[in-house]
């Protein structure tokens, strides 16, 4: 055995194609590992960068994912939040079977496709039974791929709206669904609040946003507003839920400050790994106006960069590096 590390790249990565049905499984069992106690995962540290002109922020996330006996770190620095031309994130993992490193590699894509997994397990639980629509606000990296995740975890659903602002990432966002869906559209809409009335599930995952930030109380009765750590959503969404879920309420209140209550910090009735694991609900009744806050949490990062990484291995991608040789 050796203390090689594989080092992927970004354009390593890139390829490496894994359908969305299997990252929900690697990502809900993340969950259920966690809920069962064999996995560990401390509240991330962020950190923002004392230069305010910078708009910067850093992140750090340490965990162990007890079903695959892997130990992940991973960091994120951006500076600015308009773009994601200068936002990096890495992840290191190491076999605690061998006590030996695995791989160092790019994040981007793990979250690309961990995120919308959440998403879509967040609405597989706390959507309505008779949900049939879903909104989808945002377009950057972190959103992309929410749709087709949504309808693969739903298929149930019939109609799903957009609203961005960036072409590009408008074109990507119905790449992305033709990609698994082929035969199904969007609908591009420019009226959010009206959309959000319109919408059993909607999705918020814009930064500093093109749009009214969005409100709990614009919802149809039985709707879900899930925000991925968006600063689109209007601080006290939270507490206007009739009931709020969260996938950490620690993390909430790292990620989550803005949306405190008059306590300082942020109420919810259930987190999504007991969710999962059926020890508490998703809502309390039908016609609930639901609000979820979702933010990354390393045991559903880990699994994901393994299924990454052993395809981009075996494919031939990447460098072997004696790190401490």
């Amino acid at each position: 055995m050796t203390n090689a590390l594989h080092i992927l790249t970004r354009t390593d990565l890139a390829d490496i194609d894994i359908p969305p049905a299997e990252i929900i499984e690697l990502v809900e069992d993340g969950y259920l590992a966690f809920a069962r106690g064999d996995s560990r995962c401390p509240v991330k540290l962020m950190m923002p960068i004392p230069k305010p002109e910078r708009d910067a922020v850093s992140y750090s996330m340490l965990g162990y994912d007890g079903s695959l006996e892997h130990l992940g770190f991973k960091t994120s620095y951006r500076q600015g939040s308009e773009s994601a031309e200068k936002y990096y994130t890495t992840i290191s993992l190491y076999d605690d079977t061998t006590g030996l490193p695995f791989a160092y590699m790019d994040c981007q894509r793990v979250g690309a496709a961990r995120t919308p997994a959440t998403t879509a397990i967040i609405a597989k639980h706390s959507a309505r039974a008779c949900a049939t629509s879903a909104l989808m606000i945002g377009t950057g990296v972190q959103g992309r791929n929410t749709l087709p995740y949504l309808l693969t975890a739903l298929p149930h659903l019939e109609r799903l709206r957009l609203f961005g602002t960036h072409p590009d990432g408008i074109a990507e966002s119905i790449a992305a669904l033709h990609r698994w869906f082929p035969e199904r559209e969007i609908d591009l809409v420019d009226d959010v609040p009206t959309a959000v009335a319109e919408s059993d599930i909607v999705v918020v995952a814009s930064g500093r946003a093109a749009h009214p930030k969005v409100r709990t109380e614009w919802l149809p009765p039985g709707g879900l507003l899930i925000s991925v750590a968006s600063k689109g959503v209007e601080s006290g969404a939270l507490r206007a839920a009739d009931y709020a879920i969260a996938t950490s309420a620690g993390q909430l209140g790292v990620t989550g400050a803005r949306l405190a209550g008059p306590a300082g910090q942020p109420e919810i009735d259930a987190e999504l790994p007991d969710i999962v694991a059926g020890r508490a609900s998703g809502r309390s009744g039908a016609d609930d106006r639901v609000f979820a806050f979702a933010s990354g949490m390393i045991i559903t990062d880990i699994p994901v960069a393994y299924a990454l990484a052993t395809r981009a291995v075996a494919a031939g991608r990447g460098q072997r590096v004696e790190l401490w040789s």
